[in-house]
């Protein structure tokens, strides 16, 4: 039996993770301090015999004998990597430190959970893995875009230095249950705001494009760059081509919702990217690889979350 550890793993990525290790026999430990994530995301599933939940920082050192790390722990949202930006820059770089230092020590694998944000506002459409971007290092978003281009760096240095075994995955715009309803990102605040009545807020005109990846899908593109062989390393993107803008995604919450929410057009805050959308050629290849979950699908699912967890 596997041991995985998880960091991040009471957050909204995390927690599916988790629970997917947990399905497929492998004991799991769990890493949190809880700035982001919630214990009750793992509550379905908290007193499974194979799981032990540990509250601490990655910037701090831990010691632990595992077989494999996934690292996700970082603050995801504009809104809360926004709120302590030195400690989001220091997640990246101090808790990347400490993971692949344990991985050095026990010789095993270690995927780190990158962004989609390291291609910064992108010139290149749609967004290859060699492109390098294009990425303001002193704005308001460079404490999470330059903390996971840092961490990336990292990671290969690591790989080249100590021939530490990793897995960079790019992580594109990913939605479904467990988000926070205070999360600050679009699908979230689209739904909590249509259900609740209130104006739709679009950043901007409206005009600038997403691509949505459904979580579960999301999770077993993870589990598939994690079993690779060590000569893959990546990056690699995993996200769902499917491009759509604002005001359509907007439009599609009011239709599945029923709700009489109107747009509200807001100034684009600096630095938001104008596009997003990946190419997920590479994950097709070498992971067999593509995202399943039609939008209106994972999009009902997941209103169907917030309505739960707006009743209380």
């Amino acid at each position: 039996m596997a041991t995985s550890l998880v960091t991040g793993g009471a957050g909204f990525i995390g927690s599916h993770l988790v629970q997917r290790l947990l399905d497929g026999g492998d004991e799991v430990i769990v890493i949190d301090n809880f700035f982001t994530g919630s214990r009750k995301n793992l509550s379905s599933f908290r007193e499974h015999q194979n799981l032990e939940v540990i509250r601490h920082d990655i910037c701090l050192p831990i010691f632990l004998e595992v077989d494999r790390i996934f690292n996700l722990a970082c603050p995801a949202s504009p809104i809360h990597y926004q709120f302590d930006p030195v400690q989001t820059i220091k997640t990246s770089v101090l808790g990347s430190i400490n993971m692949l230092g344990m991985a050095k020590r026990l010789g095993i694998p270690v995927l780190q959970a990158s962004t989609s944000e390291v291609y910064g506002d992108p010139s290149v459409h749609p967004q290859p893995e060699s492109y390098w971007g294009n990425v303001n290092p002193i704005g308001p978003r460079s404490c999470y875009d330059e903390g996971k281009r840092a961490a990336e760096t990292l990671f290969f240095d690591y790989e080249r230095q100590h021939k530490v075994d990793i897995k960079v995955a790019r992580i594109f715009n990913t939605y479904g249950p467990r988000m926070k309803v205070d999360d600050g990102r679009v699908v979230s605040n689209f739904i909590v705001q249509a259900l609740t009545g209130k104006p739709i807020t679009i950043y901007g005109s409206g005009s600038q494009t997403r691509s949505f990846c459904y979580v579960d899908d999301l999770v077993e593109g993870l589990l598939r760059l994690m079993a690779t062989p060590q000569e893959f390393s990546g990056p690699i993107n995993l996200g769902n081509p499917t491009e759509f803008s604002m005001l359509e995604l907007a439009e599609k919450v009011v239709e599945l919702t029923n709700s009489n929410s109107k747009v509200e057009l807001h100034p684009l805050p600096q630095d938001d990217p104008k596009q997003r959308q990946p190419v997920v050629d590479l994950a097709a290849q070498q992971l067999g690889w593509k995202p399943e979950t039609p939008l209106v699908q994972g999009l009902i699912r997941t209103i169907q979350y917030f309505e739960n967890e707006l009743k209380g």
